[in-house]
């Protein structure tokens, strides 16, 4: 079966990331049409924007992309593509599993945790204004449509992937009308699945138990501003957002894209890690039911880094971007 995609390589270090994925993607077997759009910095003095109105025209006509990271411009009409996408499209949810991998230097070896952040309201929608000079007020938004079909994604996905709890994480104790209003509707939401075990935790509290106890958690899910925080988190449990793969999924559209930024000052020098959008690109053939690839291609990566000779300077190896990519690529044609 081929799969049509929409390839946003980004700017920085991106195009060199990209060029990677595209390597690895090819040697798992899946026959991936790509569909090249360019956004970010590079595109400004041509368009006027860094995310033109191609892209995002591309991405709902294909459902699926993937992008490498994008410079946050200054000065521009929004605070970043990524944001700018996440909005135009209506990506609600936020997939970020933090999984561990042999060779990434970390203090823990046992992580395996999915966090499942809101992507809409939450302090996030930005309605803030300032009350005269010398005070500012921030309008925090929960919903029960938002707060419902986030915590339907999170008990869909423990669902489909076999996983044994969800989470719901909140601050219902202080903030009784908001984060009140999240907890009721998860609650609701969780007797629907009576196969998946239930709970929540206020979210300081949990913040000190993933440090403490990861093992007890499985499945997060969290407002938008509890979600950024504790995602980055559990990203720092399993060795940084240089290994932290990432997704913003719609009713319709899916946007898979690794968390860390351009990197502006190494591009050109073939040297940063690919492995976040890599692992990105497994959640992206996962979401395209190429299960058995998605599969193959995260257990090459891993093995990889495991083995540590074809790796990046970061992971204690002086392999270049493509030559990592190339040996990954490798195991998988073996």
């Amino acid at each position: 079966m081929s799969h049509r995609v929409t390839l946003i390589p980004g700017d920085g270090t991106g195009p060199e990331l990209a060029a990677a994925l595209e390597t690895v993607i090819a040697a798992t077997g899946v026959d991936i049409e790509w569909e090249r759009q360019d956004a970010g910095l590079d595109v400004m003095e041509e368009h006027g924007t860094p995310l033109p109105d191609g892209v995002v025209e591309s991405v709902r006509r294909n459902k699926v992309a993937i992008k490498g990271p994008i410079t946050t411009p200054v000065g521009s009409g929004f605070r970043s593509v990524n944001v700018a996408l996440r909005k135009a499209l209506d990506l609600y949810a936020c997939l970020r599993p933090a999984r561990s991998i042999a060779g990434v230097r970390s203090r823990f070896d046992d992580i395996d945790l999915v966090v499942v952040r809101e992507n809409t309201e939450d302090l996030y929608a930005g309605i803030e204004h300032m009350v005269g000079d010398d005070a500012a007020e921030s309008i925090k938004i929960i919903t029960r449509r938002g707060s419902e079909r986030i915590v339907r994604f999170a008990f869909e996905y423990a669902r489909a992937h076999a996983r044994r709890k969800v989470t719901a994480v909140h601050k219902a104790n202080i903030m009784k009308c908001t984060d009140g209003l999240f907890l009721r509707v998860a609650r609701e939401v969780a007797a629907g699945y009576p196969d998946i075990e239930f709970e929540d935790r206020i979210v300081d509290n949990m913040c000190m138990q993933l440090v403490q106890k990861p093992e007890l958690y499985d499945v997060l899910v969290l407002p938008n501003l509890y979600g950024d925080i504790v995602s980055d988190l559990c990203a720092g449990l399993v060795g940084g957002l240089g290994v932290a793969p990432g997704a913003n999924i719609g009713a319709e559209v899916a946007v898979f894209e690794p968390v860390h930024g351009s990197a502006p000052k190494y591009t050109g020098m073939n040297k940063v890690n690919p492995t976040a959008l890599l692992l990105s690109g497994v959640l992206m053939l996962d979401h395209l039911g190429e299960a058995e690839a998605a599969r193959r291609m995260y257990d090459a990566v891993a093995a990889v880094i495991g083995e540590g000779k074809n790796v990046t300077y970061d992971l204690g190896g002086s392999a270049g971007t493509s030559d990592m990519a190339e040996a990954i690529a490798t195991r998988l044609r073996a």
